[in-house]
């Protein structure tokens, strides 16, 4: 466990071979750099956990899911290095989430946006609620969801990359992410979600976990290249946040 109201928090434990992580943030569970850090170690520990076969990755609350990456980290960047450095947090954490031994289950109560989408592309099954609807905003403020694209294309089709990515201003509903494959499943109620999460992960943790960690490993086919090219990326976003368009953009919405 790891709390502050400026880092956010972690939370995870292990209950019937089902290891839960909880990230939250005050800013609609937005991710701060250290708070990426702290995911993508869990998610490595895991991994290697025999006491675990799936794992279940969630956020606190009954509002947003998560509000993409900080935006206060966001506009004090100001060098090359250091905006690759800041992009790279969602590169590892997807890396990880990719990498990872164990299924990955998905819980998304509420609204996700930018890096959030990346999260839950990465995921290998999740579900949702009709108030989780997903939006990337990032060529609205001179960048683009790079970095996350490669998961939300793999998962959704570029099809819907496109649609999500160019109609930045764009949110678009539940239904629509279940229909493009994002979401297995959308409930009416957090409840209804909950249920269906606990009797899901219950029975997929009963299942042979070396055929779990095979089926893994058979969903990821012919992505070994990310462990390179989501870096890449991240000098792209970290270039293009430096630009006068993009600077001008985030000093309007600082205001």
């Amino acid at each position: 466990m790891t709390t502050s109201r400026e880092n956010g928090s972690l939370y995870t434990n292990i209950e019937n071979k089902i290891a839960t992580v909880e990230f939250g943030h005050p800013a609609s569970n937005s991710f701060p750099s250290v708070l990426l850090d702290r995911l993508e170690a869990e998610i490595n520990k895991f991994s290697e956990n025999k006491e675990v076969n799936v794992i279940l990755l969630k956020s606190e609350g009954e509002k947003a899911f998560c509000a993409g990456a900080s935006f206060n980290e966001l506009i004090e960047i100001d060098d090359l290095e250091s905006g690759k450095k800041f992009f790279s947090g969602f590169a590892n954490v997807i890396n990880a989430m990719r990498s990872c031994n164990k299924l990955i289950v998905g819980r998304v109560q509420g609204k996700t946006v930018g890096g959030g989408v990346g999260l839950v592309s990465a995921c290998d099954y999740a579900m949702a609620t009709d108030a989780a609807a997903i939006k990337l905003s990032e060529l609205s403020i001179g960048i683009g969801p790079f970095v996350i694209a490669p998961a939300v294309e793999r998962k959704m089709g570029v099809g819907a990359l496109a649609e999500l990515s160019l109609a930045a201003h764009e949110w678009k509903n539940a239904y629509w992410a279940k229909e493009k494959g994002l979401y297995a499943k959308v409930f009416d109620s957090i409840e209804d979600l909950d249920k269906e999460i606990e009797l899901f992960t219950e029975k997929l943790a009963s299942y042979n976990p070396d055929a779990l960690t095979q089926m893994k490993k058979t969903l990821w086919k012919n992505t070994d290249h990310w462990a390179h090219s989501l870096y890449e990326n991240a000098s792209v976003s970290g270039e293009l946040v430096l630009s006068d368009f993009t600077k001008n953009a985030l000093a309007k919405f600082k205001k």
